[in-house]
Parts: C-alpha cells; sequence; structure tokens
C-alpha cells in the first residue's frame, strides 16, 4: 500500500490553520484578500503572456527556433528569464545585424533524443504560462477505436519529448511532474514500450526512473536479444544480472539450454546485422539450426533494410507465421516497424493478417496504436515527415484491405498461450480505475458501463498460477477453462473496461480528469483500500481522512464543471440531471 503524504493541491489554497489565537477576522479577511490579489493578477499575467505565442497581433519576436524544419517564433528575455539553458546559449551569441533575427536549431541544442514540433510548442506554453494544459490529442492519442489512450505508444512518445526537453533546456519542476508521467506509464504499458522512456530515463541521469524501467524489463519476456540491441551496454548488462537471479531467465531465453545454439543464433543475427545474406545462407546450411529457431525473420523485419528483408524471404528457408517466444508473428514486427514494403512482401508470403497477439492485438491493431490522428490524416504531401506519417497510413490501410479481402477470417485471438504478464497488468489497472469511477460517480459510471456492456464480461481479480507469482481468488477461476478459452474471456473484458473508460472521458471529462489524476498518484494495489478510512494506524487515518476530504472536494469542483458545461448529449442526459448529482453524494457517502 502506498504511504499517504500530506495533500498538496486543493487544500492548500482553501485551508489555514492558525494556532494563534488573537488573530481576528479582521486579519484573516485582510490576508485572505491579498491572497486571491495575487492568484487574480497572477492568472492575468499568465494570459497576457500566452497572447504573445497565440495571438498574431502580438508578434514581437526577436528570435526564431527551428522545429522540424519549421521556423517557431521566440522573445529571449522569456527564455532566458524562465530557463539556466537559454540564459547561457544567449549569454554566448554575439551580436546579429538588426536587420535580422537570429536562427537556433532545435535538435543541435539536444545531444539525444527527438523533440517533435507540437511537444516543443507544449513546452514553449508552459514557459510563457506557467501552466499545464490538456495534451493535444493529434499527437498524444492513437487511431484505435478501444484504445484508453493512456499508455498507447504516441502517449507515451510525448511525454518522452516534453522529458528531453524539460531535462536539457533546465526547467525543473517539468522533470519532475513529466517523470511521475513516465513513471506510471512504466506500470502499464507493453513492455516494448517501456524501451523509449528507459532511454529518456538513462540520457538525462533519472534514476528512479531508470530503475524501475530496468525492473520492469527484467522480469518481462522481452528476448534479451532485442535489449542488447535497443538499450545502451551497461544497462543491458543490469537487466542481464538481474535475470540470471531468477531460475526461469535461461530457460525462456534457451529452451534447450545449448550455449552452441545460441552462439549459433548470434552469429546469424550478426550476419543480418551486416545485410551479408549469403552469409545467412551459409551459416543456416553448414548449422543444425533453422532459421525459425533463430528467430532471424522476426530480426531482419526489424531492423534490416528492406531490400534485405526481400532477399531473406527469397531464401526461403523460414515461416513467415512463426511465432517467437513471446507470441509474435513476423507480420505484428513489421507492423511495429510501419514499412509498408514490408508488410505487402510479408502478405505475398502468405503471413496470416488474422493472426493475433497472446494480448489480442492483430497486426492491424499493432500499426493503429502506433499512429497517431495527425499522421493518419495527413495527405499525400512532400518531404520526410510527410512520407512518415504517409506510410504510418499506408500501412493500416494495406493491413485493412488485406482483412477485407478475406471476410472469412475469424475476428477473434489465435495464440493459444498463457496469460501474458502486460494483459494481467492492463487488466487490473483498468479494474481500478473504473471500480473508482464507481466509487465517486456511480451514476456517470453506470451510463459508461451500460454502453460497453460491462456487465456481460466477468470481473478480473488475478490469476492464481505460480508461474506469474499474482494471487487471485481461486475460487472465482473455472479450472476447466483452456489457457484459449480464458485469454479471449479477459480480452472481452479489457475491451469493455477500455470502452467504459474512454466513453467517461469524452462525456464527463472533469470527471475523469480527477480519477486520472488519481490513479497517477496512487498506483499501486491497494489503491482502493486506501479510502478505507478506519483502517490503519491513528496516523494512517489522520492522512486519511486529510487526503479523503482533497479527494471529495476535488469531485465536488469535477461534478460541477461536467453541469455546467452540459457536454452529454441526449443519450447520456443522465449526467446533468438532479439523479446524477444525488448518486455522487451517495457514493461519497460509501467512503466515509
Amino acid at each position: 500500500m502506498a504511504t499517504l503524504t500530506e495533500p498538496s493541491s486543493s487544500l492548500s489554497f482553501t485551508s489555514s490553520h492558525f494556532s494563534n489565537g488573537s488573530i481576528g477576522f479582521n486579519t484573516f479577511s485582510s490576508s485572505s484578500s491579498a491572497s486571491n490579489l495575487e492568484v487574480v493578477s497572477l492568472s492575468k499575467l499568465s494570459s497576457n503572456l500566452e497572447q504573445l505565442l497565440i495571438n498574431p497581433d502580438c508578434d514581437y519576436t526577436d528570435a526564431e527556433i527551428i522545429v522540424d524544419g519549421v521556423p517557431v517564433g521566440v522573445h529571449r528575455c522569456i527564455l532566458a528569464a524562465r530557463s539556466k539553458f537559454f540564459q547561457e546559449l544567449f549569454k554566448k551569441e554575439k551580436k546579429s545585424s538588426k536587420l535580422e533575427i537570429p536562427k537556433y536549431h532545435l535538435k543541435e541544442m539536444l545531444p539525444y533524443g527527438a523533440v517533435g514540433y507540437e511537444a516543443f510548442l507544449y513546452f514553449l506554453s508552459y514557459i510563457y504560462t506557467g501552466r499545464l494544459k490538456p495534451f493535444p490529442l493529434d499527437v498524444s492519442t492513437c487511431v484505435d477505436s478501444v484504445c484508453a489512450h493512456d499508455s498507447c505508444r504516441p502517449a507515451i512518445d510525448f511525454v518522452v519529448g516534453l522529458m528531453y526537453a524539460s531535462s536539457v533546456l533546465q526547467v525543473p519542476e517539468l522533470v519532475s511532474s513529466f517523470q511521475r508521467r513516465l513513471c506510471n506509464f512504466v506500470e502499464k504499458s507493453l513492455v516494448e514500450n517501456v524501451l523509449p522512456i528507459l532511454l529518456v530515463a538513462f540520457n538525462c541521469k533519472l534514476t528512479q526512473l531508470l530503475d524501475q524501467c530496468i525492473e520492469r524489463v527484467a522480469r518481462s519476456d522481452l528476448h534479451r536479444l532485442c535489449i542488447q540491441k535497443e538499450v545502451p551496454f551497461e544497462v543491458s548488462e543490469k537487466i542481464k544480472q538481474i535475470r540470471l537471479k531468477s531460475p526461469q531467465d535461461e530457460e525462456e531465453d534457451n529452451p534447450k539450454g545449448s550455449d552452441k545454439m545460441l552462439e549459433r543464433t548470434g552469429k546469424i543475427l550478426k550476419a543480418l546485422d551486416s545485410d551479408d545474406v549469403e552469409l545467412v545462407k551459409l551459416l543456416l546450411t553448414e548449422s543444425d539450426i533453422t532459421l525459425d529457431q533463430a528467430n532471424g525473420l522476426h530480426y531482419s523485419v526489424m531492423y534490416s533494410d528492406p531490400k534485405v528483408v526481400s532477399e531473406i524471404l527469397a531464401l526461403d528457408m523460414g515461416d513467415v507465421n512463426h511465432r517467437n517466444s513471446r507470441g509474435y508473428t513476423v507480420l505484428h514486427f513489421a507492423a511495429m516497424r510501419k514499412e509498408p514494403s514490408i508488410i505487402i512482401w510479408l502478405l505475398k508470403e502468405g503471413a496470416k493478417v488474422s493472426d493475433f497477439t497472446c494480448d489480442g492485438r492483430s497486426a492491424v491493431n499493432i500499426c493503429r496504436r502506433l499512429t497517431t490522428p495527425k499522421d493518419y490524416h495527413t495527405k499525400t504531401a512532400k518531404g520526410r515527415e510527410a512520407s512518415k506519417a504517409s506510410k504510418a497510413r499506408l500501412c493500416i490501410d494495406l493491413l485493412e484491405r488485406e482483412i477485407r479481402r478475406n471476410p472469412m477470417v475469424a475476428d477473434t485471438p489465435t495464440c493459444s498461450l498463457s496469460m501474458p504478464e502486460d494483459l494481467q497488468m492492463r487488466l487490473m489497472y483498468l479494474e481500478k480505475r473504473v471500480g473508482l469511477a464507481q466509487l465517486f460517480f456511480p451514476t456517470e459510471a453506470n451510463v459508461a458501463m451500460d454502453i460497453a456492456n460491462v456487465e456481460g464480461t466477468s470481473e478480473f481479480t488475478g490469476l492464481p498460477p505460480p508461474s506469474n507469482g499474482l494471487t487471485g481468488n481461486l475460487s472465482q477461476v473455472d479450472l476447466n477453462e483452456t489457457p484459449h478459452m480464458q485469454t479471449k474471456r479477459l480480452l472481452t473484458r479489457m475491451e469493455a473496461l477500455m470502452k467504459t473508460v474512454e466513453t467517461g472521458r469524452r462525456y464527463f471529462p472533469y470527471g475523469s480528469e480527477v480519477l486520472d489524476k488519481y490513479m497517477e498518484e496512487y498506483i499501486d494495489e491497494d489503491i482502493l483500500d486506501d479510502l478505507h478510512i478506519e483502517k490503519g494506524s491513528p496516523q494512517q487515518r489522520r492522512l486519511k481522512r486529510m487526503r479523503y476530504r482533497e479527494l471529495k472536494d476535488d469531485v465536488q469542483k469535477a461534478y460541477s464543471k461536467d453541469k455546467e458545461s452540459k457536454i452529454a448529449g441526449s443519450c447520456l442526459s443522465a449526467s446533468s440531471s438532479p439523479s446524477s448529482s444525488s448518486s455522487l453524494r451517495d457514493g461519497l457517502k460509501n467512503t466515509s
């Protein structure tokens, strides 16, 4: 259970405790008025400075920063006042001609990592206003209709870019804020999506976040050759050392326990790294290891030049539908890379677009969850970035066209492997998230759950097999259920929960914002137990009461905002009806 700390958000502005009884009402009133005036003044200053960014009539910029080839006008005095990095940068610059303003390239400022145009504008918005706004949806969400967008790759990439900018450009308060978000991502996202978080933690020297990423990758089933390819050597060595302490690691990486097999696999993959197809063919011919045993097609599709991939496929020495130890086919890897030519070659060779991963994603699902709305809706344009965006859309179109061409293909997972850790973690998070919504917004939650047909699925409380270490309710587990049936059932539950969360975010945004904030701060396993105020020691109960008062205040404000905004349409009119207000009061009573 997480240790509750002193609340620092809404209570800090609304509550004052005076130990000196001689302080009179006039003094308090005067102090309160001065505080309110300061808040109003700061808010007005923030809004005024924002006009320098968004109002074309207020264009008094004296410098430009080039981001992805696009010039962004900035004011050096503001940047220098807010960032030590810019202060030092502008000090070094010589005075330029009055007729031309200095230009800086963002990629030259960043020794590692990449910050996109939208992420930099978001960063600038904070620099000017001191406020964090909601992320722009067209670059921080994916185009998968059932994704909750709380841990998909675009959401992670956007925060990773912001972290690079905040760390290198030296804005410490943003580093702290985004580190908390990334820590939250680590525990609920797919392990392959943890790798960019690990890299930003390593490059920006975020020790706590790095340790969390290393632990997450070490306990996953991600193949060690992929880890060696993706992360710095010293990090991969730490992961290796942690895995050596686990007796099952060597068995998972190498079921036969053959050092010779590992050595030969390494040679084949090194030959692929060198684009030496003839050497690959020679090694396969002279050894007793096959291309499938080495997962050579997976490796080539992910890392080799597309022309090399076509040559490897032409050897006809591997199965394009072969699954690696994690249940991924070669086409799944091609979808991750988003290279249209490779997808076409695989489909020509008979790759099955209907195959699913263990957590229920097809190749088109994978591709959609890696693609932002901006990239998906980008029309065929010119330039490198446009080409990248067009490729993402083209890959999705190719895979969807193949599905339409063969409509008899069952749209259900075909993998019968046991339920992976990523799916378990995802389900546990969603169960907590929806449970919290039921507690504080019962009517709104019930509406969203009815739309998603959650009642038709069975609740996930954790599974009991010793292989994954989870503790669950054995009485609720059907021992006659096959792994395939179990995975299919739980995937149905996960899709319903994700749809519930997405419906809540769309029609009840302010309440959802409160829940998201709470989930980010208290993501441990006992999140709902924290609200049982009478449990624990006297000190714990006191802290829980304080946290409860703060959360209750946030919930009341969120309900008022949702009601006033009248966002819900006719089909969700319950969100603004008297019954919703009474249900909120009932929900608050249940927590006391």
